[in-house]
């Protein structure tokens, strides 16, 4: 090659200086102090073929530092995948532009994973670094066999997932792990130093990572760092040492270069100071056939991996699970059979695991965990043993008390592919782990939260565990499927909704008290799919719909038991899915939910949210307390004896 690698380095820090001038918006300082170290990343080292981005066998790369999104978007133009164009990336955080202000998944092949809030794509890349190791327990070296890259700054390190992301994986020697730090010394607010003095390569060796450094401007020190990682077992980082927007003569290494375009000025003399002469948005035609020839490399390796997948035995198994589709005819009729056959009074954390007791027998895929409360959460089968070190073919990880850490490696694991992720916490806890539900969300992946202890039904540990609005929070993020099972029926209906669903990440909201089974018969079609039906139509005139969810259904059936005995006549209907209801047709929901006549609602939870069904709410809108659950049930209002007469107070 005849051009030179600090000139195809030169290359990234045109496009990103020029994208973000163009748009007076965004981050050029990361992305041309990170050139060099991502010229030769992708040159000698990166696995990927930018005709095949989907290509199963590649190497997954994350820019977890997703302000210095020209980064990834130079890459993947200049190394020949089909999009960005020169125009989308001339349309940088413009609308209807794929070059968003931060990578996002669904918009470009190539981008791996949407990185935005700072440590969350090294979060992710740990889950893909286990999905990788765990695929290649199963099927071996000739199919599953690469590595993942992240590059990641100050702020990708300082956030608080950064400690349980590096813990998880130093625990788990995840050596094809690999991260490369933009140590440049500068966040928004100035150096460093300002709030930090910590010894962040001593924070990573005593977790278990192997620690080396560089300068990250002498592209041959940055490949001794990398091949010293490369030998090392243990998961690695990479200290490249960096001058933020290196090229900028007069504001190359302070903050003013971190989130602000340059000015026209400082563009100019940057182009000056690096000899780029060419106009903005234009590459030389010997720079971008450099740039394509290294493109080109991985299509070769591609080729040779295709021929080995043609001749392998699980060719079959393993693009099934790539693509994500569930086995042909998956369904969990079977065992909800043998419950309507037997029924069960048992709590849905309980039912939960029951139905992942059939569910993990039928789906390989399935990889399991909790955040240290297997024992509560139920989330271990016998068909799950432990995945670790020694053995990462194990389906089920012991997360530890890390549960943002775990829903960011759930998500990892389900944008690598070929695992379906669930994880257990107490629901309260979600109140850690809801950036990595909401980023899930809007990757479009399905993940399981399996989020038990989901109400002042958990008793005596009191308010700090009694989750009173969260529920209802979580059902405010879009494309989050929120379900609150009522019973062992419904829970098992509502498992098979969240592993059907490979668009979007589920909520399953599950009690530690017992619940009867209030499904007896069999009802010949998946009801919680409807998102709410009429479990019991009213024996008397119809006066009021009692709308309830998850533990609540029992209280609305005692309730309308006691109204009909007065000759009130009343419809209980379970709605374990706000969603799915209102995904329904008008028709359905005017049937479910007529005019004409009172609708109350019943949830162990924050009164807010149900005025869009009941003009009549019970719930709480205080925080818990600690006593046992049926005291508190009484407290709080939430038994038939007090509920009927104020709905009987209501109607007269």
């Amino acid at each position: 090659m005849t051009v030179s690698e600090k000139t195809l380095a030169n290359a990234i820090r045109a496009l990103s200086m020029d994208a973000v001038q163009a748009a007076n918006s965004g981050h050029p300082g990361m992305p041309m102090g990170m050139a060099d170290v991502a010229t030769v990343l992708f040159s000698d080292y990166l696995k990927f073929d930018p005709g095949q981005p989907k290509w199963a066998d590649r190497d997954r790369f994350v820019l977890s530092a997703g302000h210095g999104s020209m980064l990834i978007y130079s890459l993947l133009h200049l190394t020949g995948y089909a999009r960005p164009t020169i125009e989308d990336i001339r349309n940088f955080r413009q609308l209807n532009s794929p070059c968003a202000g931060h990578p996002e998944n669904f918009e470009l092949a190539g981008v791996e994973a949407t990185t935005g809030p700072l440590g969350s794509g090294l979060a992710t890349a740990v889950g893909m670094a286990i999905a990788e190791r765990h695929l290649n327990a199963q099927f071996g070296d000739d199919l599953v066999d690469h590595r993942t890259w992240v590059i990641a700054g100050d702020g990708c390190l300082m956030e608080g997932i950064n400690h349980e992301a590096i813990g998880l994986a130093g625990h788990l020697n995840l050596g094809r792990l690999i991260v490369l730090w933009d140590d440049n010394k500068i966040t928004i607010d100035g150096a460093v130093d300002l709030s930090s003095n910590e010894d962040v390569r001593a924070r990573y060796a005593a977790t278990g990572w192997h620690v080396v450094s560089c300068d990250g401007h002498d592209t041959a020190d940055v490949r001794r760092a990398i091949d010293e990682a490369l030998a090392d077992p243990r998961p690695s980082l990479i200290a490249c040492s960096t001058k933020i927007g290196y090229g900028a003569p007069n504001k190359a290494g302070t903050s003013g270069v971190h989130g602000s375009a340059l000015g026209e000025a400082e563009v100019a003399a940057a182009r000056e100071f690096l000899g780029w002469a060419a106009e903005p948005f234009v590459i030389p035609e010997d720079v971008a056939a450099g740039w394509r020839e290294i493109g080109a490399r991985g299509a070769p390796v591609r080729a040779k991996w295709e021929g080995r997948l043609a001749s392998n035995g699980q060719k079959a198994e393993f693009e099934r699970r790539m693509a994500g589709e569930l086995p042909a005819g998956f369904s969990l009729d079977a065992y909800i059979d043998s419950l309507i056959a037997a029924p069960q009074k048992v709590a849905t954390r309980k039912a939960s695991e029951l139905a992942l007791g059939a569910i993990n027998d039928l789906l390989p895929e399935t990889v399991g965990g909790s955040a240290d409360l297997t024992g509560s959460n139920n989330t271990k089968t016998k068909s799950t043993g432990p995945l670790t070190r020694d053995d990462y073919a194990g389906r089920y990880i012991y997360y530890g008390i890390r549960e943002f850490g775990m829903a960011c490696a759930m998500n990892g694991m389900a944008l690598h592919g070929g695992v379906i992720p669930y994880g257990g916490t107490f629901l309260v806890f979600s109140d850690y782990m809801r950036g990595g539900i909401r980023l899930a969300a809007l990757q479009q992946q399905r993940v399981i939260h399996v989020l038990t202890h989901d109400s002042i039904g958990l008793g005596e540990d009191g308010p700090t565990h009694q989750p009173i609005e969260h529920v209802m929070s979580l059902r405010m993020i879009p494309n989050l499927d929120v379900y609150r099972p009522a019973d062992v029926v419904e829970t098992a209906e509502c498992w098979e909704l969240a592993l059907k669903d490979a668009t979007g990440p589920s909520v399953l909201a599950l009690t530690r008290q017992n619940l009867p089974q209030l499904r007896t018969e069999k009802a010949g079609e998946n009801l919680s799919a409807k998102g709410a039906y009429r479990l019991r139509a009213a024996k008397a005139d119809r006066k009021v719909v009692l709308i309830a969810t998850g533990s609540e259904v029992e209280i609305a059936a005692a309730t309308a038991d006691a109204l009909e005995a007065q000759g009130i006549g009343a419809d209980v209907v379970s709605m374990p899915s706000w969603a799915h209801f209102e995904a329904q047709t008008q028709s359905y929901k005017d049937d479910i939910l007529p005019q004409g006549v009172l609708h109350a609602s019943i949830e162990a939870g924050t009164t807010f949210g149900w005025e869009r069904y009941a003009s009549l709410r019970f719930g709480i809108d205080s925080f818990g307390a600690s006593a046992p659950a049926e005291v508190l049930y009484d407290h709080f209002g939430l038994t038939a004896a007090k509920i009927a007469p104020q709905i009987a107070a209501a109607l007269a």
